[in-house]
């Protein structure tokens, strides 16, 4: 089974970089440019992980986590935050927010990789 994979993330690089790490690991990557594109997607789509940054236009990441989260089909599927941000306090709202986990930019692909097969099973 291909797992499907959604990224979010304002930066065309880093969607670029995300994208590529995963399609070469033979993952299906949907991209998107901010929350509320992925929000929409998200509708429309049963995805397996969803990879997003916090600070984005329009909608915000842990914005977008708490949206997703009263949705059935996403309450309880994955959802990393991969973002510049280190601060505790921003970890522990990703948390309560429901974040499954925090991956600072850059990413290292071999970590995040570790990261998706962690979350994955």
């Amino acid at each position: 089974m291909v797992h499907k994979i959604l990224i979010c993330d304002d930066s065309v690089s880093i969607r670029q970089m995300l994208a590529l790490t995963l399609i070469d690991a033979k993952y299906n990557v949907t991209e998107s440019k901010d929350g509320m594109q992925a929000l929409e997607l998200a509708k429309q789509n049963n995805f397996d992980l969803i990879i997003t940054d916090i600070n984005m236009p329009l909608l915000d990441g842990l914005s977008l986590v708490g949206k997703l989260r009263v949705l059935p089909e996403y309450r309880f599927k994955p959802i990393l935050l991969l973002t510049t941000e280190t601060d505790p306090e921003k970890k522990k709202q990703a948390k309560a927010a429901g974040a499954t986990g925090w991956i600072i930019k850059p990413f290292d692909p071999d970590k995040l990789l570790a990261a998706i097969r962690k979350v994955l099973r």
